[in-house]
């Protein structure tokens, strides 16, 4: 297949924009609303793409369409055009005003709690005309947005590398013991882990795999682990249960040091060892970042500094350190 004969001369981003809708609605009726056009045109110009490339792109089934396996790569690489022009606006449109441009940013639940809201303020303060868009979930989710072009980055700690991810640790968090001012663990400054062990305790789920901190801590203390009664990495689950004065959990101090201020929490004099896998910056390998997406990257760096610098101890209360 010759490019400049066959493809170069042939193939037009708006026959691409056209099949993407189709794909994405799995209806050449849908994908022609959507676009304000007519079906006959749709289906004329996938037909057309077809005899460009040679080879059948959808499949047409009962209840619409979908992409075939050659259709699937050209999706993908579709996908990967229309990213890179977006974002070649969006580079235009920063360089002619420094202060506009679009921010498109995924993340965990830590994240969301502490460093990224802290990163996006200082951002939008320095350049009020940017626009961010945002999205949350777990790890395999946010990965997938990156490879979707629905994120430029995504903020979340990486249990295992993947092949096509650049990885850029940003923080190891430091956890804290902390209780409700009802517990009755709130104000009493010797305490060890064996006497909290059969409390009911809330942890997050990477908190309780090998190699945890919370485990760490409790094996190093010839403990088992804690009675985990909920299991959640819902900070705002979290926060509302220690307000009964029953639980225990363990809070990052990203979360405690930037975050909004909630129900007043008490940090137990409790050394936990560090994260040992760190809260990264992930992005696309071979994908140029945007000038917004860097600066942001380097405003979450700037704002993990003081944390590796800072022990707290004592109580906090309504979301900062006493």
């Amino acid at each position: 297949m010759q490019w400049s004969d066959r493809i170069g001369r042939r193939l037009k981003p708006r026959d691409l924009h056209v099949f993407l809708a189709v794909a994405e609605k799995g209806n050449m009726a849908k994908a022609a609303e959507q676009l304000a056009i007519s079906r006959p045109v749709v289906s004329k110009t996938i037909a057309e793409l077809e005899h460009t490339l040679g080879v059948r792109l959808l499949d047409r089934t009962p209840k619409g369409v979908e992409p075939t396996l050659y259709g699937r790569a050209l999706l993908k690489r579709s996908l990967a055009v229309f990213d890179e022009l977006r974002q070649s606006v969006s580079d235009i449109e920063f360089l002619a005003n420094p202060s506009a441009g679009e921010l498109r940013v995924g993340f965990a639940e830590v994240p969301a709690a502490g460093l990224v809201p802290a990163a996006i303020d200082r951002l939008t303060r320095r350049y009020p005309r940017m626009r961010v868009r945002t999205e949350q979930g777990g790890i395999g989710t946010l990965l997938d947005f990156l490879r979707d072009r629905r994120c430029e980055v995504v903020v979340a700690r990486l249990l295992s590398p993947e092949p096509d991810m650049n990885f850029e640790p940003v923080h190891y968090d430091q956890l804290f013991v902390v209780v409700g001012p009802r517990s009755k663990w709130a104000h009493q400054r010797r305490i060890g882990l064996a006497d909290l062990a059969e409390e009911p305790w809330i942890q997050s789920p990477p908190e309780m795999e090998p190699g945890s901190p919370t485990l760490a801590a409790f094996r190093a203390a010839g403990l088992e682990s804690p009675r985990v009664v909920v299991l959640s990495a819902s900070l705002n689950l979290r926060y509302g249960l220690l307000a009964t004065g029953r639980f225990l959990t363990m809070i990052p101090d990203s979360a405690l040091h930037y975050g909004p201020r909630r129900a007043p929490i008490r940090i137990l004099p409790i050394k936990l060892p560090r994260w040992h896998v760190p809260t990264c910056v992930v992005t696309l390998k071979g994908r140029t970042l945007s000038p917004m997406a860097q600066l942001f990257i380097d405003s979450l760096h700037e704002l993990t500094k003081p944390l590796a610098k800072t022990e707290r101890r004592g109580s906090r209360r309504a979301g900062r350190p006493d």
